[in-house]
């Protein structure tokens, strides 16, 4: 393909590697999982991708950027793992791995492969979703390394999202790569006894990472909206990879449906604005099309735990306006959520939408009865909560205490001044 653009060299370079940059996050996860189901190693596999991506960024300001850009990639890659299995004892038994001997590999025809691999790319995908977020890997790690491997985000961009120092985010890449070979997890699929367990720990990685992006737990923002949007891509391949699994579908109608507030979440100073305050016209029409449509496909299949968070969110992206929320149907969902899955946050949320709904009294007494919760003992949002309500029952003094303690417990800068601010005049509604 002919270069066109920049004619200053430097220029020309820099566009160049930006164009380079822009396809490796397409196509890395992709690359690496086709690699990794012929050397069955993850971190082998990521290596000779990486390797790849060198020769591109020598070769491509010099020779232009390849019409195919990703065959290109995987060409490269294919011929230093070939490369490298030939150095290896076993070197003849893993190359018909590869479906090819060695003369094949001398010739440059390599249609047969190529159709291989492409007939596998699916399953591939799917298999590097689940060894990514093997339960022999902490969360954070499973987070990383999914990141890393799907995303194509670099340790940089990891350390950045997560704000640990970069040394940190490379150590908890490198530990689960290490982690993974020792464990001897192979590159393959769970078996239908464990599929149901991994697969709720894939949407657990992926929903972790979009929840980070939706309400960050550290640093000056409030979001991090890129963040979100690889935790939507992630989501989205997913269930295209699984199009008969509620609760993939569930997840992704969570997250588009949520993440169609995050313009109307902060206001031009990038402050927060909370889910009654926020001006509606600046929510995303096209996610929130997109989330009910998920939503529709997820209850034709039965529904799940997530179908009714999304059935949740969705309450409130069909209401006009923060007077016209549907906080009985709301609270009548968190009632059947509750029995599913009861966890400390699950109930925390309930007890926001029973005091919308019944009076914030109601609602305060089922906050109370989760003060004792260890999960909830430095969680910012259960004060806040209580501030809420206490402030809707007109009292004021109460109110300031619980939500100067908010402050004091939060790692976010900007949901700090939020709280800080309550306390100073409480007045809120509960989001």
């Amino acid at each position: 393909m002919a270069a066109t653009g920049p004619t200053d060299p430097e220029d020309f370079f820099r566009a160049t590697r930006r164009a380079v940059e822009a396809v490796w996050r397409i196509e890395s996860a992709r690359l690496i999982a086709g690699l990794a189901r012929l050397v069955r190693d993850v971190g082998l596999a990521e290596e000779l991708a990486q390797d790849a991506l060198v020769v591109a960024l020598e070769q491509w300001p010099r020779t232009g950027i390849p019409d195919d850009p990703g065959p290109w990639l995987m060409a490269t890659a294919k011929h230093r793992a070939i490369d490298l299995l030939r150095r290896q004892e076993r070197y003849r038994t893993k190359l018909n791995l590869l479906g090819r001997d060695a003369e094949i590999q001398q010739q440059s025809a390599q249609a047969d492969l190529d159709a291989g691999l492409d007939d596998h790319i699916g399953d591939d995908l799917l298999r590097l979703m689940f060894t990514a977020a093997h339960p022999v890997l902490s969360a954070e790690a499973q987070a990383a390394l999914t990141l890393r491997l799907l995303g194509g985000l670099t340790t940089g961009e990891i350390a950045r999202a997560f704000l640990i120092p970069e040394p940190t985010a490379a150590q908890r890449i490198v530990r689960a790569k290490r982690a993974l070979a020792d464990a001897g997890v192979r590159f393959e699929m769970p078996t239908p006894d464990d599929m149901t367990d991994r697969l709720s720990s894939v949407l657990g990685v992926i929903y972790l990472i979009f929840n980070e992006g939706y309400s960050a737990t550290g640093g000056e923002s409030w979001t991090r909206p890129e963040l979100c949007q690889e935790a939507l891509r992630l989501g989205r391949i997913l269930a295209s990879l699984l199009p008969n699994e509620a609760e993939v579908h569930g997840l992704v109608a969570l997250m588009e449906l949520h993440a169609s507030r995050l313009p109307a979440r902060t206001d031009a100073a990038g402050q927060p604005v909370l889910l009654r305050d926020q001006d509606r016209r600046r929510w995303d029409r096209l996610l929130i099309r997109r989330g009910l449509e998920a939503l529709d496909r997820a209850e034709s299949l039965g529904g799940s735990p997530c179908t009714l968070q999304a059935e949740i969110a969705a309450c409130h992206a069909r209401s006009p306006s923060a007077e016209e929320t549907d906080w009985p149907r709301i609270a009548a969902l968190y009632e059947v959520l509750a029995y599913l899955q009861p966890t400390p946050v699950i109930l925390l949320n309930r007890a926001v939408a029973v005091g919308m709904a019944d009076g914030p009294d109601r609602g305060l007494r089922l906050v109370d009865e989760l003060t004792e919760e260890r999960a909830l003992r430095n969680y910012p949002q259960l004060p806040a909560v209580r501030g809420e309500l206490l402030t809707l029952m007109g009292r004021q003094d109460e109110a300031r205490t619980e939500f100067a303690r908010a402050a004091e417990l939060t790692q976010n800068q900007a949901e700090r001044i939020l709280y800080l601010k309550s306390a100073a005049a409480p007045n809120r509604q509960p989001e």
